[in-house]
């Protein structure tokens, strides 16, 4: 009867007595977890807010330096660029003057008919007469290739692009077919003259030129024409044509006008005098 009792008196085992009282005081002193979750949230969004706030106000305070600095970095650049152009002014002006002292110089070294010939060959002298126009420009779906030189592996330019190689044999081949006197895009040619390239862009002289290139040449217009064409770099350029797009046109003109060299220094030779005997 004892074991009966103790059942009846202890229906719920002890564990879960125990387990409920926990769960009661926990609801009593604790808060429910979604007020917990919605308070977190908002701490969250309060603490973000108070970051952003913050950064604004930083930005607002440093905007002015940098607006100044910036500023001042662009009166400097402005300053440079008036300073550089000034500079180019001067070279260009000191230029002409020592092409006029050369010129100069040639017509009082002798004969005039001799200082004229020398003058003209040489490039100091503006030229005109007959002669042949010789434009080259690039193939209409020309390519910066890549990188890659393309005389690597092949003669001819895989890109579609005129390069300076192929400028140096148009001039090399007008002056073997006659040519007294050669300009590219009114740069005039000289013994001295340098057709390099920077990139994809061409120079003369350490000046960029842009397509096309108007190559000017004075001579017997006809006899040039032929026989730059029948040359071997007048088959060249043909070769340039009919594989890579590259356009040329050649035609005899009467009458061409072709500028003076902007300087003639000549550095390390020395005229030869010949010493008489007696």
């Amino acid at each position: 009867m004892s074991l009966l009792t103790n059942v009846m008196d202890h229906s719920l085992d002890d564990g879960y007595a125990e387990a409920a009282a926990r769960k009661k005081a926990a609801g009593a002193s604790g808060l429910p977890k979604t007020l917990q979750a919605k308070l977190g949230l908002a701490a969250g969004l309060v603490l973000a807010a108070l970051v952003v706030t913050l950064g604004a106000a930083q930005a607002r305070v440093a905007a002015p330096v940098v607006a100044k600095e910036r500023q001042e970095l662009i009166d400097r650049i402005d300053k440079e660029t008036k300073s550089a152009d000034k500079l180019e002014s001067t070279v260009d002006t000191l230029r002409d003057d020592v092409s006029a002292r050369q010129r100069a110089a040639l017509r009082t070294s002798g004969g005039s008919g001799q200082a004229d010939l020398v003058s003209m060959l040489s490039g100091a002298t503006a030229v005109h007469g007959p002669g042949v126009k010789l434009v080259v420009d690039d193939a209409k779906e020309a390519s910066s290739g890549g990188g890659d030189d393309p005389r690597e592996t092949a003669d001819f330019s895989d890109t579609g692009r005129v390069r300076d190689r192929d400028m140096q044999r148009v001039v090399n081949g007008l002056w073997a077919a006659g040519a007294e006197a050669v300009s590219v895009n009114g740069q005039r040619l000289t013994a001295l003259s340098a057709i390099r390239a920077a990139g994809d862009a061409i120079l003369v002289d350490n000046k960029p030129l842009v397509p096309p290139y108007t190559v000017l040449a004075v001579g017997d217009g006809r006899h040039l024409s032929t026989s730059f064409q029948n040359g071997a770099d007048g088959l060249y350029l043909n070769a340039l044509e009919d594989n890579y797009g590259i356009r040329a046109t050649i035609a005899v003109e009467s009458d061409l006008r072709l500028p003076a060299a902007p300087s003639v220094i000549v550095r390390t030779a020395q005229p030869r005098t010949e010493k008489g005997t007696s």
